[in-house]
């Protein structure tokens, strides 16, 4: 579903929410004057059918777009197929009940390198994805499956990587998560560099790619090891102004999804930022 403009919302209920639910959250976010949250199934799919619907209702009622973020337990670069299974059927039942929800965007940490080579863990995750992206098509499940751009350099999640698999394979896109990418060197952090990265986007995907782009936006704590913990923005080095100006730029359409942890707020400060540019 392409968007008609560039979106904010949250990385799950906002924390002013009265009750701790979807439902009351998707209201939560139309109260606030954001237009999109993102299902947290991060620690396992516990929605119901029934309860999808009502999910599903109420996001159409309040006009709020939905994506998920799948469990946090896949490895799809695991060496030991019960576990490659069990991430396949994490992702594939995060794509079932999302579609349920109205959500399409599946968003994924999709493996560890562990102690493979890059090009041989690329891989095995372009296999996995490209099996479960045709037993989604298979069944109807109308779903884009977004490999996110990783904070660790342990992590499989390069910008590089993460754009190559939404080139080769149908019913793959990328989630860009530009407070990973600075984390996981300590770099790209600036204007020029983020226009690097938009520019990149459009090489590989088109404008098509910027006009149906996946966000997380937050500020970051990291060390030479990479990502440690989300912050506030303000509390954080993130240079945030800068991304939305190139954001604006590019005329990036999509969501940015906020996983700081005063979750309103700051995907509020990005929208009013982004607004007055």
């Amino acid at each position: 579903m392409l968007s008609a403009k560039l979106i904010f919302g949250t990385a799950g209920v906002p924390r002013s929410t009265k009750a701790s639910n979807s439902t009351a959250g998707i209201a939560r976010v139309r109260e606030l004057s954001l237009d999109c949250m993102e299902l947290e199934f991060v620690q396992g799919v516990r929605m119901s059918e029934k309860g999808a619907g009502n999910v599903l209702e109420k996001a159409r009622k309040e006009n709020v777009v939905l994506s998920v973020h799948a469990p946090y337990y896949i490895n799809l670069n695991s060496p030991e197929e019960e576990k490659l299974k069990a991430s396949m059927e994490r992702i594939y039942q995060a794509a079932r009940i999302g579609s349920l929800c109205g959500a399409e965007s599946i968003v994924l940490h999709a493996a560890f390198y562990q102690k493979s080579s890059k090009q041989a863990a690329y891989e095995n995750v372009s296999k996995a994805l490209k099996e479960l992206t045709g037993q989604l098509r298979d069944e109807g499940i109308p779903a884009v499956l977004r490999p996110e751009t990783m904070g660790k350099p342990t992590q499989f999640g390069t910008l590089e990587e993460v754009l190559a698999l939404s080139e080769e394979t149908e019913g793959v896109m990328p989630c860009l998560d530009f407070s990973h990418m600075h984390a996981r060197e300590g770099k790209e952090n600036s204007y020029p560099e983020f226009m690097a990265i938009l520019s990149k986007v459009e090489d590989a995907l088109g404008k098509e790619g910027l006009a149906n782009m996946h966000m997380h936006v937050s500020g970051i704590e990291y060390d030479r090891n990479g990502e440690k913990r989300h912050l506030t923005l303000k509390e954080s080095d993130f240079n945030y102004p800068e991304l939305l100006k190139a954001l604006k730029e590019f005329e990036v359409r999509g969501r940015v999804i906020c996983e700081s942890p005063i979750l309103e707020e700051d995907a509020l400060l990005l929208r009013k930022t982004y607004m007055e540019l």
